[in-house]
């Protein structure tokens, strides 16, 4: 429920394309499970916001400071040798 938990979720829908892809799913328990605890009011005004946009705006940042997002599925079996 403050400036700084808005922030740090603007920045992680920016810069973490698999955070932007769960928050426009679940935002309630994606933000609740990356730790980040904003009111309903701000939490509505995120929520509110173009996927669009977002993804757009985020495909100019320099990939330096934006999380790799490996869009690979691996089978059950796969993943637990």
């Amino acid at each position: 429920m403050s400036q700084h938990a808005v922030e740090r979720t603007l920045g992680k829908l920016l810069t973490d394309e698999s955070f932007r892809e769960r928050f426009f799913t679940t935002p309630r328990e994606t933000v609740w499970a990356a730790g980040l605890r904003l009111s309903d009011i701000e939490l509505a005004a995120l929520s509110g916001l173009s996927r669009s946009a977002l993804r757009s705006f985020s495909a100019r940042l320099d990939a330096r400071i934006c999380r790799l997002s490996l869009a690979i599925e691996f089978s059950p079996e796969e993943r637990h040798p």
